[in-house]
Parts: structure tokens; C-alpha cells; sequence
């Protein structure tokens, strides 16, 4: 896999890395100021749901470090675009159902990402 791939990879990874902390340990503090849009109201009842939503985010970031540290080529990049893809779902779905933004803060990244790891 190219380098700028790999780049792009850890980017994306760091991420969704940002994302967990947020969702898992401070939903109650700096995502209030990140997720301005959910009421401040809202954020106690729904920290647990939040850091569930956080869990998945590091599923994603630790299926794309995985792909930068497999030493089969063919695996690696196999890999890459299985997680790559679902960041991109995720981002589409997300910016479907809650907020478009998500798209260009998940979707984007994902796809510059496939687009390196396939054509580099």
C-alpha cells in the first residue's frame, strides 16, 4: 500500500479514535460544545447510549490500524477497504438521518481513502 494511503488511513483512524472519546468518556463535558445541536438537556440520559456509539467508532479505528499493520499485501488492502467502506456507510447514513455534516467529517475522509488505497 502506497504511503499516502497509509496517511490517509491513519487520518481517518484518528478520527473515529476522537469520536470514541468523545462519545465514551466526554459526552458529558467537550461534546457538548462538538454536538451543539443535541440539546444540553439531553445529554444525561443518553451518555450510555453515546458511549455505545463511541464503542462502534473504535471498532472502525482499530479495523483500519489493523489494515496498516498486516504484512500480506493483498490482506492489508483487503482490509483497508472493508473498513473503509463502513466509515463511508456510516457517514451516509449519518448525514441521511441525523446531520449532513457527517458526510463531509466521515464520508469524505473514507472515500479520499478508498480512492488511495485502490488507485495508488
Amino acid at each position: 500500500m502506497h504511503l499516502i494511503a497509509k496517511i490517509i488511513i491513519v487520518f481517518v483512524a484518528l478520527i473515529h479514535i476522537y469520536i470514541l472519546w468523545l462519545e465514551m468518556f466526554a459526552w458529558m463535558t467537550k461534546a457538548r460544545k462538538v454536538f451543539r445541536t443535541i440539546p444540553a438537556e439531553m445529554f444525561a440520559p443518553t451518555k450510555t447510549m453515546a458511549a455505545n456509539q463511541g464503542l462502534y467508532n473504535g471498532f472502525l479505528a482499530a479495523g483500519l490500524v489493523w489494515s496498516l499493520v498486516i504484512t500480506d499485501a493483498v490482506w492489508s488492502v483487503n482490509v483497508a477497504n472493508f473498513f473503509l467502506a463502513c466509515v463511508l456507510v456510516a457517514g451516509l447514513y449519518g448525514a441521511a438521518t441525523v446531520q449532513k455534516k457527517i458526510f463531509f467529517v466521515q464520508g469524505i475522509p473514507a472515500i479520499i481513502g478508498l480512492l488511495a488505497v485502490n488507485i495508488l
